[in-house]
């Protein structure tokens, strides 16, 4: 945190800011260790307000004042009884701000008016900003990788304890909600998203939302799920079958588990990112399923389950070391169904360390 704080208050220097505010919660977790959440994207429930030099502060109501004051000692909690921008005028007086970035992906179009209005009466340039904080994010240091990696074993241990009471005739929705209780039982703050469990046809929809349609023997059976946990997010996808499957499912695992394994073994620091989706797409694509795998390969993840970088055909950035990612290939057939396996993955100088260990796939993806 002392570190991320360092860096980011250098960027402000070089780009002549005098202070940014922090409105996005990932960045705000990030910086500050304050975990509350937004209620909704009208109701915040605190801002960082990081100044090119001195103390950090942290913005909120009294509703969160002694979980900010616990959560973040080294701020300075300043509290608001008549809204955010309210103090923070009087704030940008007491520092003699003059140039002050905000995260213009994170603010509302209403909020950011009110902020030109305040900023023209004192004086001061607001400066929309991007990905300032996002950039220091992307590669993980040890601290986080180790919270990542408990994750990544508390995620699988939830979907081992569940798949081995999968029974036919269970509906998508109990499935769902098994795994998200059963996550908050072994300690899980909450699951990163909502979790997917598409069975049969349902399958053929990527972010399928589970529903009271009932697992049946034979179909695939995509569970799309992830925690949060210290903070730091896991993201596993698992396509099983119970019972016997015909030829033709086992045959569409095999050319995801290759894909997979192709875009896995093309991963390492100076890559890339659209290298390694066409890798994995390619195999998919000779097996004449390349119409049939829609979405990017995989994507980042941190404090925010979906972030930098993005392993997709248009992006060209390349990977670095310490960088966590998604490797989740896919194939979804209309009135059929889908297959989807995902695992994470450390990009390393010279290759990867995969994160995941759970290979129940492997029982359909070899058969």
């Amino acid at each position: 945190m002392k570190n991320a704080l360092a860096s980011l208050q250098r960027k402000l220097a070089q780009k002549k800011y005098d202070a940014i505010l922090i409105s996005q919660p990932e960045n705000r977790q990030y910086l500050s260790g304050y975990t509350a959440h937004d209620s909704s994207i009208t109701e915040s429930s605190g801002y960082l307000l990081i100044l090119k030099k001195g103390s950090p502060l942290l913005l909120t109501d009294s509703r969160f004042q002694l979980q900010a004051e616990k959560e973040c000692p080294a701020f300075e909690v300043v509290i608001y009884k008549k809204g955010m921008l309210n103090l923070l005028e009087k704030l940008a007086a007491s520092f003699k701000i003059k140039r002050l970035a905000f995260e213009s992906e994170y603010f509302l179009f209403s909020q950011a008016l009110e902020l030109q209005k305040i900023c023209k009466n004192k004086g001061i340039t607001p400066v929309p900003s991007k990905d300032l904080i996002e950039k220091l994010r992307v590669q993980k240091n040890h601290d986080e990788l180790s919270k990542i990696r408990r994750s990544v074993t508390l995620n699988e241990k939830v979907f081992q304890k569940v798949f081995k009471g999968l029974k036919p005739g269970v509906s998508e929705i109990d499935i769902a909600l098994r795994i998200e209780a059963m996550m908050r039982k072994y300690g899980a703050e909450r699951p990163s998203f909502e979790t997917i469990v598409a069975s049969g046809p349902n399958g053929a929809l990527p972010h399928a939302v589970p529903s009271r349609r009932k697992i049946r023997t034979g179909e695939p059976i995509v569970i799309d799920m992830g925690l949060v946990l210290d903070g730091l997010c896991s993201d596993m996808t698992r396509t099983v079958v119970l019972g016997p499957s015909d030829a033709f499912t086992r045959n569409i695992f095999k050319i995801v588990r290759q894909a997979q394994l192709k875009a896995l073994q093309t991963i390492k620091a100076g890559v890339q990112c659209c290298a390694v989706d066409k890798a994995a797409r390619n195999i998919i694509k000779k097996k004449g399923y390349g119409d049939n795998f829609g979405h990017g390969l995989g994507h980042g993840v941190g404090y925010a389950v979906h972030e930098a970088p993005s392993l997709s055909p248009r992006s060209r950035k390349k990977l670095k070391a310490g960088m966590v990612v998604t490797v989740e290939p896919g194939i979804y057939i209309p009135d059929w169904g889908g297959v989807r396996l995902e695992n994470m993955a450390v990009v390393q100088n010279n290759g990867i360390e995969l994160l995941n260990h759970d290979d129940t796939f492997l029982n359909f993806a070899d058969s």
